[in-house]
């Protein structure tokens, strides 16, 4: 994991690998949140993802992670890191992100679903 560094002060966003992200979900340490559009969404889902558009995204109304880390995820990785960005400004601990989105989720050969 490598941290990125962004324009705003006292926030980091950590860049997380496709496999890092699939493999920690399947042990029930990440919860996937995915800021795209319910469009783009409905033809291809981050499999365990929970949807949270980043046009209407609100920190506070995000699902309780229950001991996971969150992880924000978009399509290629420029929206997760704003969420997380939101997130952290709303006093909120989120600062990780999918590096590379959907993009790298499939060139690392990881499953999607259709149907949002």
């Amino acid at each position: 994991m490598k941290d990125r560094e962004v324009g705003v002060a006292d926030h980091k966003v950590h860049d997380l690998t496709p496999e890092d992200v699939s493999k920690g979900m399947d042990e029930g340490r990440y919860l996937l949140v995915d800021v795209r559009e319910p469009n783009e969404v409905v033809v291809e889902a981050y499999p365990g993802g929970v949807v949270a558009p980043l046009s209407t995204f609100d920190p506070g109304a995000l699902p309780d992670p229950q001991g996971r880390t969150v992880v924000f995820a978009c399509r290629s990785g420029k929206r997760s890191v704003t969420a997380s960005l939101a997130a952290q400004a709303a006093g909120l601990p989120y600062d990780s992100h999918l590096a590379g989105g959907m993009l790298a989720w499939k060139a690392a050969g990881l499953p999607t679903k259709t149907g949002g």
